[in-house]
């Protein structure tokens, strides 16, 4: 089969090109030029830079000075950063590339120097594609949020010290309570950290319908409880307070960072509309609509289509065909923060009686548990997707009936009959009113 790809030339091959091998304290610069005498060759130029604000500066000078166009890096940790955001301030078109994609021929010698020259000669070939790397207002909000869901999970990890502590003494309220730190759980463990030592004293501090489990209180409660004990949980308690105040002032920073953060368009207040969209999907609640904007920015116009930011988050099932076999891969990485979240929706959306929690259910029974989450956090990326693509599209729901309505029933009559057939019955079917 013969297949033929236009390439264009001024797009496909770069000129005047640098890239930057990035550590810590240091960057090795490879800067690529056309001959002033010869097209045919290429004059290279490679030295150290350190990775300080002055440094990069005079960097982005050298580099606008000889004409250059593109200046490429590899993903190391954050110590990129600097480099990026300081040359394109200076107007570089600056690319952030993935360190899988640039890696070098195995059996060469692996040095900075080699390193640079090796991602040089990539970038004016045309062989890189750059990361997605949002503009600052997102990349903003994607601190704010990402520093949130870091602190709620040392502060769950608290809960469960204390949880933990009350198992040292013999304490089984966990047991007994649903959620240990609600209003009466948290009464009862302030009240034996002030001394109260009473089973009766304490399940009397019970609330709604806690009420009907006194009797499993008091047993809960018969153990050996002290002022160790008491210290221990009254610091963790602090932690948690300090940290649930710590929290809110993150959502509330978070929820301006939105009301301010540009639309396609440029102009503000897209966000918010965004995340009231986002909210009426099944499992998506307005701390994950957040971080879905936060991880994915509000310019849908970076991923072409649905299919691209599924392949982006590593969502799209990878085959790999080798003498004509297809094999099943691992889907990949992607973006932890936004896997993460994703994953917290597709369970939440798993256990509703909607269309995507229908599709759960149609999965699990043959591909398993953790194949048919990822299927339906896929789906969940795909509505995200359309809906801050359109922003005058609204989620609706297709229904948990879906998949059933477009099944023939003739078609499902005939195939049931058969299977009854081969079981050895004789069937007869009397049609309903």
């Amino acid at each position: 089969m013969t297949e033929v790809e236009e390439t264009n030339t001024s797009e496909d091959l770069v000129d005047r090109v640098a890239a930057i091998d990035i550590a810590k304290a240091t960057g090795t610069v490879c800067m690529r030029l056309p001959h002033e005498s010869r097209p045919e060759r290429r004059v290279q130029q490679v030295w150290n830079v350190a990775a300080t604000t002055r440094s990069i500066l005079e960097l982005g000078d050298r580099l606008v000075c000889q004409g250059v166009t593109r200046v490429v890096m590899e993903s190391t940790g954050t110590y990129w950063k600097p480099f990026f955001v300081l040359l394109e301030a200076r107007g570089l078109q600056c690319w952030l590339v993935n360190a899988r994609d640039v890696k070098n021929v195995p059996g060469r010698p692996k040095t900075d120097r080699l390193d640079a020259v090796w991602l040089a000669k990539l970038t004016e070939r045309g062989m890189l594609r750059p990361s997605f790397v949002p503009p600052k207002p997102v990349r903003q909000l994607r601190d704010l949020t990402r520093t949130r869901t870091v602190l709620l999970q040392e502060r769950s990890r608290h809960k469960q010290r204390i949880e933990k502590i009350l198992e040292d003494a013999q304490i089984k309220l966990s047991t007994v309570v649903s959620d240990l730190f609600g209003v009466s759980g948290r009464a009862m463990i302030e009240a034996m950290i002030a001394g109260e030592r009473s089973p009766q004293a304490l399940a009397g501090l019970a609330r709604g319908r806690m009420n009907a489990k006194r009797d499993p209180l008091i047993e809960a409660f018969t153990g050996q409880f002290e002022d160790h004990h008491g210290f221990l949980c009254q610091t963790l308690l602090d932690l948690i307070d300090h940290l649930t105040a710590q929290v809110d002032r993150l959502t509330a920073r978070i929820t301006t960072a939105i009301e301010s953060l540009p639309g396609p368009d440029g102009t503000p207040g897209s966000g918010p509309s965004l995340v009231e969209r986002l909210d009426a999907v099944p499992g998506i609640g307005p701390t994950a609509a957040q971080i879905l904007l936060a991880e994915l920015g509000p310019d849908m116009r970076v991923f072409p289509t649905a299919d691209h930011l599924a392949a982006w988050a590593k969502l799209t099932p990878r085959t790999v065909q080798s003498g004509g076999t297809n094999v099943s891969r691992p889907t990949g990485k992607g973006n932890p923060w936004l896997k993460g979240a994703l994953g917290e929706i597709a369970l939440a959306a798993s256990h509703t009686d909607t269309f995507l929690g229908a599709r759960y259910k149609r999965l699990v029974k043959r591909r398993g548990r953790h194949k048919a989450l990822v299927a339906v956090a896929r789906s969940i990326l795909i509505i995200v997707w359309h809906l801050a693509n359109d922003p005058d599209a609204v989620y609706n729901d297709l229904g948990i009936d879906y998949h059933q309505r477009l099944i023939d029933p003739a078609r499902r009559t005939r195939d049931l009959v058969r299977q009854l057939k081969a079981l050895g019955h004789d069937v007869t079917l009397t049609p309903t009113a």
